[in-house]
């Protein structure tokens, strides 16, 4: 939970009678290698903070190909915020790569804090951006650059996560194929 509050903490100040209320509402949760957090076609209900492991949101395209979108490891939120916000069905599935712990609230909780909390919007906001503005940093390079630094360039960003992911997910990400991202490993070797 200490964790969880040091995160929260990065972007406003609480007191701790509102901190005790955050923790109250807070369940840990643990899912296995390859389940599912929240799922397409589903509403999601659940703000998750992950205390241990690696997940990932992915989707299929109209081939029925499995895009890997991006990655979500330690001391970061995860929901799929459109979904949850808006009780809508989501486009995408959050899943499990390895092991996680979680700390998650639900809808109904997470609701609660925001109507009880003073600032706590505020804080939910900043998290937001700065979510978004990851996300925002994490696909811009896919657009513009070639394979070899594409790769290069998550092994240097994202040093926690390469060794904890399939290679599969990681070509998915890139954009290419797993062939592809083998003959690149090869060569940077």
């Amino acid at each position: 939970m200490k964790e969880l509050v040091n995160f929260i903490l990065q972007y406003g100040n609480l007191n701790q009678q509102q901190i005790e209320l955050i923790t109250g509402k807070a369940t840990e949760l643990e899912i296995r290698k390859d389940d599912y957090f929240s799922e397409a076609g589903k509403i999601s209900t659940q703000v998750g903070f992950v205390l241990d492991g690696v997940m990932r949101v992915c989707y299929y395209d109209n081939k029925g190909e499995e895009i890997t979108k991006y990655f979500i490891d330690e001391n970061n939120l995860v929901v799929d915020l459109e979904s949850f916000q808006n009780s809508i069905c989501s486009s995408a599935y959050v899943q499990a790569v390895t092991d996680c712990k979680l700390i998650v609230f639900s809808k109904s909780d997470w609701e609660e804090l925001l109507n009880t909390i003073v600032g706590w919007d505020a804080i939910v906001h900043k998290i937001i951006a700065r979510a978004l503005m990851q996300k925002i940093d994490r696909r811009s390079p896919l657009v513009s650059e070639d394979a070899t630094t594409r790769y290069l360039s998550f092994m240097e960003k994202y040093p926690k996560i390469l060794n904890r992911i399939p290679l599969s997910y990681l070509a998915s990400y890139l954009g290419i194929t797993q062939s592809s991202l083998s003959r690149i490993r090869k060569n940077i070797r």
